[in-house]
């Protein structure tokens, strides 16, 4: 697939086949993580892939798995019909897109500051180096023919996670990805229009 292609194909999946994810392909896959730029020149990042369903049960038992509609109606500040169409599709499905995907790949990054509370803009380059990595395996996914989705922890979810994958003191989980082969039926949410010649400035604003 053309570069250009995947770019414009990757959308959110939620709802995926039975299909299993060579082993081969997922390491291509995750792979191309590791091409993304990195802070620190070091790329210590895991990719933890859990396709076990009793493992993936136990990863996940923090997400919550009866969330309705109505609790997107209930969201204050979702405004827009389209933000709200999309959140009100996906919400109701964050636990069963993650357990139904082929495999839940849980990234892990180093904490060496406080992203909660940095002391400037540069303290969050470990964290944006990540998001870089992780945006590299979607797209890499999405031209292998596959298609994602990801739930950034919640309360509880993460220290559950910690507990059931039995990674180290010191690493952080900047999300859950489901990924798997979308079924035929999977729904692609409408995004918000961008119109380019609004959004790009040329010398200045």
């Amino acid at each position: 697939m053309d570069f250009y292609e995947a770019v414009s194909a990757r959308r959110s999946i939620r709802d995926f086949t039975d299909e299993k994810i060579p082993q081969e392909t997922m390491k291509r896959i995750i792979g191309a993580a590791y091409q993304a730029p990195a802070n620190d020149h070091f790329r210590d990042w895991h990719y933890i892939v859990v396709t076990d369903p009793d493992m993936k049960r136990e990863m996940l038992e923090g997400v919550p798995k009866n969330l309705t509609v109505k609790d997107v109606d209930d969201m204050t500040f979702i405004s827009d019909p389209v933000q709200k169409e999309s959140y009100r599709f996906a919400v109701p499905r964050q636990y069963r897109m993650l357990y139904d995907a082929a495999a839940v790949i849980v990234p892990l990054m180093k904490k060496k500051v406080d992203i909660l509370h940095p002391a400037d803009l540069s303290h969050l380059n470990v964290f944006a180096s990540i998001w870089c990595s992780i945006e590299n395996l979607w797209l890499a996914a999405t031209a292998e023919g596959y298609g994602c989705n990801l739930r950034i922890p919640w309360g509880n979810e993460e220290e559950i996670a910690k507990k059931a994958l039995g990674f180290p003191d010191g690493y952080l989980i900047p999300c859950f990805i489901g990924i798997g082969r979308p079924a035929p039926d999977a729904v692609r949410t409408k995004q918000i229009d961008v119109h380019l010649d609004e959004q790009i400035h040329w010398q200045r604003f």
